[in-house]
C-alpha cells in the first residue's frame, strides 16, 4: 500500500490530466446529444487500457523502489549497485550521487591524511622537546658553589661555571619555546580558519623583531650579523612573516658554527645569507618537503624537517616566493620575493 500511495503521488499530474480529459469527453458527448453506447464503450476501453498501463508501470516502480531499498543495506559493506537509469533525470541523479560519493571519499581521505600528519608531527615534536628538557634537568641537578671554599671542590660549581650553566639553561629553554611556537603555528596553518591580515609593512621592523629574538644565540655562538636598514616595504602579514624570518635565521645560526650572517636586498629580493656548512646539491630539491632533513639534518640529529616545510607553506599562502641557493662548505643564501 505504501508503494501504491507513493506511485500515485509521483504520477498525480498525469492521473489528474487523464480524469480531466475523461470529464471533457463526457461533457462533449452530453452537450451534442451523441449516442451514449459508443461513448461508454470508448470510455470503458480507455479506462481498461489505462488500468493495464498503470498496473504494469506501478509494478515496475515498486520493484525498483524495493531494489533501491536493498541497496541501502548493501551500502554498509560497499557492494551497492544502482539500477540502470530509465530516463535523463534518473541518469543525472545517479551522476550526482556518484560525484558526491567521490567528493566524500576525497574529503575523508584528506581528513585521515591530515590526522596522520598531525600524529606524526606531534610524535616527532615530543621526541624533540624531550632533549632540551633532559638537558635542563641534568644542569639543574648540579649545585652552585658554596661561599665556604673548604667544601670539596669536585662537588660544587664555581661562580663562572654557575653562570655558564645558567646560560645553557636559558639556551635550552629558548629551544623549548621555539618548539612550542612551531607547533602552535603548525596547528594554526592547518586549521580551516585563516587569520592572515595583509597590509603594507616596513621590512626593517619585521626583520628587527626576528633579529632581536635571536640576539642571544648570535652572542652565544659568536656570530657576526651584517645588516643595515633596508628602507623597503612589502604587503604581507606581520605575524606569519616574522615567523618565517625566525625560522630562516634559526637555520642560519644552527648550521653556522663560526662566521657571518648577512641580511640585505638583492634584485628586489630579501636575502639572508650565511657562511655555514651549506647544503648538498642532492638535498636542495627536497629541503621544503615535510620531514626531509637531508645529510646535514641526519648528522645534526636534532633537525625535524618541519621548519622549511612550514616556511614554504606559509609563503605560498601569503603569495610570496622563496628561492634557495647553497654550496656545501661555503654557506646558504635564502631569497624571499614579495
Amino acid at each position: 500500500m505504501r508503494w501504491i500511495n507513493a506511485y500515485a503521488r509521483r504520477h498525480r499530474a498525469g492521473i489528474f490530466m487523464y480524469l480531466v480529459f475523461g470529464a471533457v469527453f463526457a461533457v462533449v458527448v452530453y452537450l451534442y446529444q451523441l449516442p451514449m453506447e459508443p461513448a461508454v464503450y470508448a470510455i470503458g476501453l480507455c479506462l481498461l487500457i489505462a488500468a493495464a498501463v498503470l498496473a504494469v508501470d506501478s509494478l515496475r516502480y515498486c520493484r525498483k523502489a524495493k531494489e533501491l531499498e536493498w541497496q541501502l543495506e548493501a551500502v554498509k559493506n560497499g557492494t551497492e549497485k544502482l539500477p540502470e537509469p530509465e530516463d535523463e533525470i534518473e541518469r543525472l541523479y545517479q551522476l550526482l550521487l556518484e560525484n558526491a560519493q567521490v567528493e566524500r571519499t576525497r574529503q575523508v581521505g584528506e581528513i585521515i591524511q591530515e590526522k596522520a600528519e598531525v600524529t606524526d608531527y606531534f610524535t616527532l615534536w615530543t621526541h624533540q622537546i624531550k632533549t632540551p628538557i633532559a638537558a635542563m634537568r641534568l644542569l639543574l641537578q648540579q649545585e652552585p658553589a658554596m661561599a665556604d671554599e673548604s667544601q670539596g671542590e669536585g662537588e660544587f660549581l664555581s661562580a663562572e661555571q654557575y653562570y655558564q650553566q645558567k646560560r645553557e639553561i636559558k639556551s635550552e629553554l629558548f629551544k623549548i619555546e621555539q618548539y612550542v611556537e612551531m607547533v602552535l603555528q603548525y596547528l594554526r596553518l592547518n586549521s580551516s580558519i585563516n587569520d592572515f591580515v595583509l597590509q603594507e609593512y616596513e621590512l626593517d621592523s619585521l626583520i628587527c623583531q626576528a633579529v632581536r629574538k635571536y640576539a642571544p644565540m648570535f652572542i652565544r655562538r659568536k656570530l657576526t650579523l651584517h645588516y643595515e636598514p633596508l628602507q623597503e616595504k612589502a604587503v604581507t602579514d606581520e605575524k606569519w612573516l616574522v615567523f618565517v624570518l625566525e625560522q630562516i635565521l634559526s637555520n642560519a645560526i644552527k648550521y653556522t658554527s663560526a662566521g657571518d650572517i648577512f641580511i640585505y636586498m638583492e634584485n628586489g629580493c630579501l636575502v639572508v645569507r650565511d657562511t655555514g656548512i651549506g647544503i648538498l646539491p642532492e638535498d636542495l630539491p627536497r629541503v621544503f618537503d615535510k620531514g626531509y632533513t637531508g645529510y646535514n639534518g641526519r648528522s645534526d640529529k636534532k633537525a625535524s624537517g618541519i621548519g622549511l616545510y612550514l616556511v614554504k607553506k606559509i609563503l605560498d599562502k601569503l603569495g610570496h616566493k622563496i628561492m634557495l641557493e647553497s654550496e656545501a662548505g661555503k654557506g646558504t643564501k635564502v631569497k624571499l620575493l614579495f
